[in-house]
């Protein structure tokens, strides 16, 4: 039974879901700038004899789509497809679970679905910790993206505890988890990195530290998270109003449809999702970063991101924070298309630490507002579902020659005025919904909406 949302239960429930989720996210991002390396360390421990290994067969199955290109390929980027094959399968995995747990915590509560998803990552990481081999850790990823629903029940939690005035702001706490997770996560990761405590698994004592906090964070959860799933309105039905319900069942008024949000989820994800991933790899391409270094790149990102979250995003409506992300991704995506040195990396990086902090988290907060009570769980799931189809592509358009976004790698030595051309059109590509976002309006619960205001029609604008 969901408890009475008071301003003193909604504080702490939130600071309940920050610590958990900055908890969660910090160990989710330990494994960013180790994965060259760790994939590196797999490919090693491989002899050509063995051919019938997972890995051989996935590496001869990526090279024979490597050859599939008129131009030849350099074997140097093996890693770097193989990366995105393991990118793409988590993000596929996590398509298929996202709508189903959001529905599972919609009937069983939040608190029993993130309980049960928390139990499907102590497995993942816990075969992280034990991979001495590449099937194994083949195992871990595949176990984490079917059970990783931390963020989207997290998002379904904020909405729950929040009314429409402060959504925009519960969502950029949210938010900021990632932002900060991203400021000392990989930099924690890639120092543990050095440490060797295993020699079968040079990375255990990363993976064994990432694993004492979700331990730590399901424990947390357990004592200190009540339910927050809001309990089903009890009425009086008569017959007359039973029949009348039958033929004109209740449904929450909506301004724009889910399938406009997620349309407009999916066409950002589609240009900015494989930078993340491809990050990484760019850096130890183009300027052989070590993992410290590109821990610290990525940490700097999350800092700024932060500070935009804590300061600028919770205080302005969300279409304006995703109109504004939007911008600064086209500026980054310019500055990568033309880099040259460190100094335009960090400049880069600016820009798309303030589209981490804006995007994602305005859209989050628009779909949020077109859900009712019952069904926060389910559309929540499907929007980030709807990001995740296309995380599966970009991850693996971070090979060479893919006009995408995560072929930032390449894109100022092979054919980059056709991908800096596709980045010039990125604020039309996601801007198109833009007419059908501005018609926000105010209406009240006697009109079964769930409450917005508008920032196209406002008298301050």
């Amino acid at each position: 039974m969901a408890p009475v949302i008071t301003p003193e239960n909604r504080r702490r429930i939130l600071f309940v879901i920050f610590v958990s989720l900055l908890l969660d996210l910090i160990s989710f991002t330990f494994i960013l700038p180790l994965f060259p390396k760790l994939l590196e360390f797999y490919r090693n421990l491989e002899t050509p004899a063995d051919s019938h290994s997972v890995l051989n067969r996935i590496l001869s199955t990526l090279n024979a789509y490597k050859n599939s290109f008129s131009r030849p390929i350099n074997d140097r980027y093996d890693i770097v497809l193989l990366g995105g094959a393991l990118g793409s399968l988590f993000s596929f995995l996590q398509a298929l679970a996202s709508p189903i747990i959001g529905r599972l915590s919609d009937r069983y509560g939040r608190r029993t679905a993130l309980l049960w998803s928390m139990a499907g990552n102590i497995v993942s990481v816990a075969l992280w910790v034990a991979a001495t081999d590449f099937r194994t850790f083949l195992a871990s990823r595949v176990v984490g993206g079917l059970s990783e629903g931390n963020v989207q029940l997290a998002t379904a939690i904020a909405t729950d505890i929040s009314d429409e005035k402060s959504r925009g702001a519960t969502m950029a706490i949210v938010g900021a988890c990632f932002s900060l997770a991203f400021t000392f996560g990989p930099a924690l990761g890639a120092a543990l990195a050095n440490v060797s405590t295993v020699a079968a698994n040079p990375f255990a004592t990363a993976a064994a530290f990432s694993l004492s906090l979700i331990l730590t964070e399901t424990v947390y959860l357990y004592f200190c998270l009540p339910e927050t799933l809001p309990a089903a309105p009890k009425s009086v039905v008569t017959r007359a109003n039973a029949r009348a319900g039958a033929q004109h069942p209740s449904s929450p008024h909506r301004t724009n449809s889910h399938t406009l949000l997620n349309l407009t989820h999916f066409s950002f994800i589609l240009f900015f999702s494989g930078m993340e991933f491809s990050l990484p790899f760019m850096t130890y391409d183009l300027f052989s970063y070590s993992s410290t270094q590109t821990g610290r790149l990525l940490g700097y990102m999350g800092f700024i991101a932060a500070l935009l979250q804590a300061t600028v995003t919770r205080r302005l409506h969300p279409l304006r924070v995703v109109q504004i992300g939007v911008v600064s991704c086209a500026i980054a995506f310019i500055l990568l298309a033309t880099l040259e040195t460190e100094r335009g990396l960090y400049a880069a990086a600016t820009m798309l630490a303030i589209t981490t902090a804006t995007v994602v988290t305005g859209l989050n907060a628009l779909s949020s507002f077109e859900a009712a009570e019952n069904e926060r769980g389910g559309k929540l799931g499907n929007h980030r579902s709807w990001g995740e189809c296309f995380m599966l592509h970009n991850y693996n358009s971070s090979y060479p020659n893919k006009p995408l976004t995560s072929s930032l790698i390449t894109m100022r030595r092979t054919n980059w005025p056709r991908n800096w051309s596709l980045n010039i059109l990125y604020p039309v590509l996601v801007g198109w919904p833009r007419a059908c976002l501005h018609r926000w309006r105010i209406w009240h619960g006697s009109s079964g909406g769930l409450g917005i205001w508008s920032i196209a029609h406002s008298p301050t604008n």
